[in-house]
């Protein structure tokens, strides 16, 4: 394992800027607003802000505050973040991002997670955290085909077993969550459970399952429906051709940040703009960080894997079973708002289930006290039921 330390030449700053100033702007039609996607005006300012305001150097001391690593796993070289709890009895975490998110959307989570007692939090319940880099985002590579979830599930076995973690909890949100279920249905003997603030339920088609559901199960299920056919653009490209969609995020920065900033907008708890729900300064982040990297079309592969599991996910198909406790935080403003009856159906080992009165699907950036909350809640009730079956035996 080798230490790492973010430091991105003046240059290639310098690059970003000059690109955003040279952009070739399209035309708008009058009066449409967010309805055929990102406004011009709102855009227009935002690269400009980006531009001009945006520090990247702020963000980078930041990120570099927190231990970095970078080690070879199956071929790949996988960044993490590596906090330890300065609590001796501290559980090791595994936090795992999605897309069009980063190992950065969780630098607000750590502090509290690893050192509870500096953040007024009960010591008792304290973390080592490990945030690793999917391979093809960040500082991951992404060198050959067939990395899908069952695959970057068992790097991160691998990862946790080379830092010396013998018993740890998974946690995970977007492509986060199926890659910590299947963690957990891998790895039972060292997994204690998994937390998840995201969770896909597809009906089976077996019109009883769905008998006597309530108006408000009906409108989750609706959600599904509208995401296939308005919601799911940039779904169907980077599944089908992850390749062709690259050069174009590749090459110009502004095509980058509409690309992910319209998801800011779409699946989060905000009344009107994306800063609404989440820092505009915390977008940016993530943004910087696909753009520096150039890893659009790297990030993207990760759909095309993974395209099949969805196909078998949304025909109904029940997975196989997670061996360990489950625990599910709901925010309601998630692009996918999980069906009880349907969950527990899919995940029978659901021990703790949440419904949060706001946020959605950025957790760790929209709503991280609460977030933080609900895994620590969960966590207790883990290390409680573990010390009980050690005392039975």
């Amino acid at each position: 394992m080798k230490p790492f330390r973010l430091a991105v030449p003046e240059a290639d700053l310098a690059d970003l800027r000059r690109r955003i100033g040279q952009t070739r702007w399209p035309d708008e039609l009058p009066g449409v607003g967010w309805d055929r996607g990102v406004p011009l005006g709102y855009l227009r300012e935002l690269a400009e802000y980006w531009a001009e305001e945006f520090d990247w150097r702020a963000v980078e001391a930041r990120i570099n505050e927190f231990p970095q690593f970078i080690t070879e796993i199956d071929g790949e070289d996988v960044h993490f973040l590596h906090v330890r709890s300065p609590e001796p009895d501290a559980t090791p975490l595994v936090l795992t991002h999605g897309w069009p998110g980063s190992f950065a959307e969780f630098l607000d989570v750590i502090g509290p997670l690893a050192d509870p007692r500096a953040h007024g939090l009960d010591p008792s319940i304290a973390y080592h955290v490990v945030v690793p880099s999917i391979p093809g985002y960040g500082f991951s590579t992404l060198r050959e085909p067939g990395w899908d979830v069952p695959r970057i599930a068992g790097a991160w076995r691998e990862l946790m077993a080379r830092l010396g973690y013998d018993r740890y909890v998974a946690q995970g949100g977007d492509a986060g969550s199926p890659i910590s279920l299947v963690l957990g249905m891998i790895d039972p003997e060292h997994v204690l459970g998994v937390h998840v603030n995201m969770l896909m339920t597809f009906p089976s088609g077996d019109p009883a399952e769905l008998e006597g559901i309530s108006e408000a199960d009906g409108a989750r299920l609706a959600g599904l429906g509208r995401f296939d056919t308005e919601l799911s653009g940039y779904m169907k490209v980077q599944a089908t051709r992850p390749q062709t969609i690259a050069y174009a995020l590749t090459d110009s920065p502004v095509g980058q940040l509409a690309w992910i900033v319209e998801k800011f907008r779409e699946w989060t708890d905000s009344a009107e703009l994306p800063e609404d729900a989440v820092a505009r300064d915390h977008i940016l982040t993530g943004v910087t960080l696909y753009w520096l990297t150039a890893t659009a079309g790297s990030s993207a592969q990760f759909y095309y894997e993974g395209a099949d599991a969805v196909r078998q996910a949304a025909s109904g198909a029940v997975p196989p079973p997670v061996p360990v406790p489950v625990g599910v935080a709901v925010f309601p403003r998630d692009i996918f708002v999980p069906v009880r009856r349907l969950a527990e159906r899919d995940i029978p080992s659901i021990s703790h289930w949440t419904e949060h009165d706001r946020g959605g699907h950025f957790a760790a950036l929209e709503q991280p006290d609460l977030l933080v909350a609900d895994l620590r809640e969960f966590t207790r009730k883990l290390v409680a039921g573990a010390g009980r079956d050690a005392r039975a035996a």
